[in-house]
C-alpha cells in the first residue's frame, strides 16, 4: 500500500507520517522532495535560498525530476517487495504549491505527472490546520528549509484551500484529518481510518 501525507507547512504531517510508520514495522518511511540520494540533492536546491530563486515552472520541473528518481530508486522497489510505503508529500504538493497557487499551471503539472510519474497513492491523509498556527510552528523549527514559509500567511491560506479542494475532488483516496489537536489524538484517528480502509 502506498500512503501519503499532505498539508500546509507546519501542519504536523511529517510527525504523523512517522507515528504511522512506528505502528507498521514493515513500512518504509520516506519524504519528498527527497527520499533517494539524487532527489535529496534536488531538495536542497528547492527548499533553501531566496523565495524568488525559482519560477513556478522551474520548480515543477525540479520536483518532477526528484520524484522520478525517488519513484525509481525507493518507492517502486519497496512496493514490489511487498512493503507499505509511507511518504511525507508526493505529487499532490506539486499540484497545489505550483499548480494552483503560483499561476494557472495545474494542467501542466498533471500532464507532466502522467508522462513522467504515472503513479498515484492508494491513500492520502490531508492534515488540515489553522494556517497561522502552522506557519508559526514551521518558522519556529528554523530548519533552514523554510523557503516556502517565507512566502507568508496569505500563501499558506491559499495552500490550505487548495488541499481541501483536492480532497473534495478525490474522495476515493483522500481523507481530511483535523490537525488542530494533540498529535496522539490525530495519530489515533489516522490509524482508525487506515484500519477501516484495510478492512473494506
Amino acid at each position: 500500500m502506498f500512503i501519503t501525507f499532505e498539508g500546509i507547512d507546519g501542519s504536523g504531517k511529517s510527525t504523523q507520517a512517522r507515528l504511522l510508520a512506528d505502528r507498521l514495522p514493515e513500512a518504509l518511511l520516506t519524504r519528498e522532495p527527497g527520499g533517494s540520494p539524487g532527489a535529496e540533492e534536488i531538495r536542497r536546491l528547492l527548499l533553501t535560498g531566496d523565495p524568488g530563486r525559482w519560477s513556478a515552472e522551474t520548480e515543477i520541473l525540479l520536483f518532477t525530476a526528484a520524484r522520478r528518481d525517488h519513484l525509481e530508486k525507493t518507492i517502486q522497489p519497496a512496493l514490489e517487495a511487498g512493503r507499505t510505503v509511507i511518504c511525507d508529500r508526493f505529487a499532490d504538493s506539486t499540484r497545489i504549491y505550483q499548480g494552483a497557487t503560483r499561476g494557472d499551471l495545474r494542467a501542466r503539472v498533471d500532464r507532466l505527472h502522467a508522462l513522467m510519474i504515472g503513479r498515484e497513492p492508494d491513500l492520502t491523509f490531508v492534515i488540515d490546520m489553522d494556517p497561522a498556527v502552522a506557519l508559526d510552528r514551521g518558522l519556529a523549527r528554523a530548519s533552514g528549509e523554510d523557503r516556502f514559509e517565507a512566502f507568508g500567511l496569505g500563501f499558506q491560506e491559499t495552500l490550505r484551500h487548495g488541499f481541501l479542494q483536492l480532497a473534495r475532488d478525490t474522495p476515493g483516496r483522500c481523507v481530511v484529518i483535523d490537525g488542530n489537536r494533540d498529535a496522539q489524538a490525530v495519530a489515533e484517528e489516522i490509524a482508525a481510518q487506515l484500519a477501516t480502509r484495510e478492512g473494506a
